[in-house]
């Protein structure tokens, strides 16, 4: 990827867009191409096989642009089948999602995807790795890829896993941290369905659509709820977080000026576009999202 378009994330700013999900993890930081806005907002892993069925692909796909249009970050690792799948459908609703490599920017893995990592930046999203941009993927390194999926999200679904597969490793990431983890079932025939099924076995919720994911997350509805009708697919990255920050609640000035590292002059600017639109209102505690 263009070299012009990475910097360096450190644990400080991360933490300032991931809050309480950077608690229990060993993160440092990340090498970032495009925007992490996107982590200001309820972040759902959804991952899965290389090698997925058709109706596997088309669930991920679904189940991504759902999500996303209700309001949801999709997190995933850029891989083959579910992971692209789920990019390709954040990406059809209009909206910012994160893909994690398993190795540098320069050596995007598998190469097919280069485009598709192109598209993810120039979306609104971010293609993410915490490995130097000249690294060269290794095995072990999507491990610890998959250790930075599950950090940055707030649960993994898995859609489609075998018996052995990367995807379980994310979900038990996933566990480790505390985060919920969901499984669509298959048919027990399948080998491409018997890591999930292993998973729903051991304590995994079922899942069938984006519905059943959101049930999941009760603390998380009612920021789903207004991100649902407030953002657009256009907005730039400042309204973005702007938008995003009002979600959890009443903010003057000062505060999101501090709370979404905005100058002054550019947050005044962001604020007074909102208010004409009719987006946002400022009350007696502060600015708040227009119902």
């Amino acid at each position: 990827m263009e070299a012009a378009g990475r910097r360096w994330v450190g644990r400080e700013e991360l933490e300032g867009l991931c809050g309480a999900r950077l608690r229990n993890a060993a993160l440092t930081g990340l090498w970032t191409a495009g925007e992490l806005d996107g982590l200001f907002a309820p972040c759902v892993a959804v991952v899965g096989t290389r090698a997925p069925s058709d109706d596997g692909r088309r669930r991920a796909r679904r189940l991504a642009e759902e999500l996303a249009g209700a309001g949801v970050c999709v997190v995933s690792g850029l891989a083959l089948g579910i992971d692209g799948a789920a990019h390709e459908g954040a990406l059809a609703a209009g909206a910012p999602t994160i893909a994690v490599l398993g190795g540098g920017h320069d050596h995007v893995f598998p190469p097919r995807h280069r485009e598709l990592a192109a598209r993810i930046a120039a979306g609104g999203g971010a293609v993410v790795s915490p490995f130097a941009p000249e690294n060269v993927p290794q095995p072990w390194q999507f491990l610890a890829r998959n250790a930075v999926i599950a950090t940055l999200a707030d649960a993994v679904v898995v859609v489609e896993a075998a018996a052995r597969s990367g995807a379980l490793n994310t979900a038990g990431h996933a566990a480790d941290l505390g985060l919920p983890v969901l499984a669509f079932p298959g048919d027990v025939e399948r080998p491409k369905a018997a890591g999930c099924n292993a998973l729903i076995r051991d304590g995994a919720t079922l899942v069938r659509d984006a519905a059943d994911v959101l049930a999941e997350l009760p603390s998380l509805a009612p920021m789903v709820r207004t991100c649902r009708a407030s953002p657009q697919a256009d907005d730039a990255p400042p309204v973005r977080r702007v938008l995003a920050a009002l979600a959890e609640g009443a903010r003057d000035a000062a505060v999101l000026a501090d709370s979404i590292a905005l100058a002054p002059a550019e947050l005044s600017a962001v604020l007074g576009e909102l208010e004409a639109a009719g987006r946002i209102v400022h009350g007696a505690d502060g600015y708040v999202l227009a119902r």
